[in-house]
């Protein structure tokens, strides 16, 4: 940008020193919708059974709970939608007020399962209604996810930017944990026909509070210094996804390859291992739960250290060993899993939680690094939910597929490889971004501003290719 913005003379635009407490600020605000999001995915799985029999009354027990994995897997085909329309949306009126848009819808649409009607009282109004509140909250989640990276991206100081956007997905495990504790905890506490009477609506309408929560923390930040500065010089994109698509494909697809073993190690490790444990290998629920714990543990112990490793040495060697450790180590640990003993069992999952806590520790960052300021939210919101809407969210499903059409319980192994592969070779061909500026991205030939004002596109030899 040539215009300048500063706060102190002298001070580059988008480089603006961020207070402390504005910073963590920034963290728990962005936070809080992923800890929303996560937390309905756990408590949706973990109720499967209570929601099948009140939304889908079915003589066919299996064919009243495919019809609720069903409704859930409508929301990951949401997720593009929702990126397709929130991260032009934030790369035109700012990040702050994408997340306070995505928080609302979330938390009304999670707490709205929580209060519709049975099957029995209002007929087939009841699954109805439920898809519709799914395919909300997929609209709504394609919005959260690529806005939160790029809200703490670039509210983050330089030198620790992977540190600060890594709180975003330990918010998602801690989601994810508090999902799945709360559940517990519910069915513990209360008798099985209680549980099936109200007590499974209750973490629904719990959700209804943390969006309240999250709605006001998210309204009293302030947008990111990096947008402001667009949009005090009148640089904010007028068309961002048709100037993302023109002039950022590339990182679009480097971005979208890159979160393969991210979203396939996420679900595999945090959604399907759970069912693998009691449907394949025989554990109870208790065993099932108590290794989901673990995993979620070890994973939050990891990330934010590994995180801040990537800030001292790089994001490729992280993405590069997370992204190796599945190639080399997934079919070695599905074969522990698979050793008869549950203290083995846990051990594995707690090693496959603990690679993908290696690359995700640096996947967010290295994925924000990639754009421009005025398009970053578009380019980052497609081309990150497109690949958790092909591979994420299907995984569980490949899954279970590969190893129902081989009759190999290890064969959710090789698509995990797979990905891993699809992955690396994602990595090799990004350059490495911790260290340097955000503004760096915008200093490369302005393509977009030059062409829309008839002006030469000067090459900058400096300023590096994408």
């Amino acid at each position: 940008m040539s215009a300048t913005n500063t706060s102190s003379a002298g001070t580059p635009p988008g480089n603006r020193e961020v207070e402390p407490s504005s910073l963590r600020q920034a963290i728990v605000g962005a936070g809080i919708g992923n800890t929303v999001e996560w937390y309905d995915f756990a408590i949706y799985g973990f109720l499967a059974t209570y929601i099948a029999e009140k939304f889908f009354p079915s003589a066919n027990g299996t064919a009243a709970l495919l019809s609720t994995f069903a409704v859930f897997a409508v929301a990951f085909f949401m997720r593009p939608l929702g990126g397709f329309f929130f991260g032009p949306l934030g790369d035109r009126i700012g990040r702050k007020r994408v997340l306070a848009i995505v928080v609302v819808l979330m938390s009304l649409s999670t707490l709205g399962i929580g209060l519709v009607p049975s099957y029995d009282t209002i007929g087939v109004a009841a699954p109805v209604l439920l898809v519709i509140l799914r395919c909300v909250q997929g609209f709504s989640a394609g919005g959260e996810y690529g806005s939160g990276a790029c809200f703490l991206a670039e509210f983050a100081p330089t030198r620790h930017r992977g540190l600060v956007v890594a709180f975003l997905v330990w918010s998602v495990v801690i989601g994810f944990l508090l999902g799945s504790v709360t559940v517990t905890a519910l069915e513990a506490m209360l008798s099985e026909s209680a549980m099936d009477a109200y007590g499974w609506r209750i973490p629904f309408l719990i959700a209804g509070i943390l969006g309240v929560v999250g709605l006001y923390i998210r309204l009293r930040l302030r947008d990111t210094p990096d947008f402001e500065a667009l949009r005090e010089t009148g640089e904010v994109a007028e068309s961002p996804l048709r100037e993302a698509m023109r002039t950022a494909w590339r990182p679009i697809l480097q971005i979208g390859g890159l979160v393969i073993i991210h979203n396939v190690g996420f679900y595999v490790v945090f959604t399907y291992l759970p069912t693998y444990f009691t449907k394949t290998l025989g554990f109870t629920k208790t065993d099932a739960f108590i290794s989901i714990t673990v995993a979620s543990v070890v994973a939050l112990l990891l990330i934010l250290p590994l995180a801040a490793l990537s800030d001292r040495i790089g994001r490729k060697p992280l993405l590069m060993a997370g992204a190796i450790g599945f190639a080399l180590l997934a079919y070695p640990l599905f074969l522990l899993l698979n050793a008869g003993s549950l203290a083995a069992a846990i051990g594995a999952h707690a090693g496959l939680a603990a690679i993908e806590a290696v690359f995700v520790s640096a996947s967010l960052a290295a994925g924000a690094e990639l754009f421009a300021t005025r398009v970053r939210s578009t380019g980052y919101s497609i081309g990150y939910n497109v690949s958790v809407a092909l591979f994420g969210g299907t995984a569980p499903y490949v899954a279970t597929w590969l190893a129902d059409r081989t009759g190999n319980d290890l064969a959710p192994a090789f698509y995990v490889i797979a990905a891993a592969a699809a992955s690396l070779a994602t990595v090799l061909t990004m350059r490495e971004t911790a260290g340097r500026p955000l503004r760096s991205v915008d200093s490369r030939p302005h393509l977009p501003v030059a062409l829309e004002r008839g002006e030469p596109v000067v090459t900058d030899p400096a300023a590096g290719r994408m």
